[in-house]
């Protein structure tokens, strides 16, 4: 979600959304709120989301753990900038994730 008034976005605190930038403050459901945990070494919290929700582009691959054959998938930089990005799929049956390099 993103603030209506500065665009930046909004972080869930307290049962609502609050923009950090302007001070905007929405409520919030628990539907759309994502689940947040707090990382003890720098203190900063990270926004997990447990569930897919067919939002993600999808890809016909063969998932390794049930052999259906339909995928969502991402793109990530895990490695250093001159090397290709990894692709990280997730199966939509059974919601197995694995990665192609």
């Amino acid at each position: 979600m993103f603030c209506p008034k500065c665009r930046c976005l909004l972080f869930p605190e307290n049962g609502k959304l609050i923009c950090r930038k302007c001070g905007m403050e929405e409520e919030s459901s628990n539907a759309e709120r994502p689940q947040v945990i707090r990382h003890r070494a720098r203190e900063r919290e990270t926004a997990v989301v447990e569930e897919v929700s067919g939002t993600l582009p999808t890809a016909d691959v063969e998932c390794p753990s049930c052999g259906h054959r339909k995928a969502y998938w991402v793109l990530r930089q895990t490695r250093a900038a001159d090397e290709p990005e990894t692709r990280i799929f997730r199966c939509v049956k059974c919601s197995h994730s694995w990665r192609e390099y």
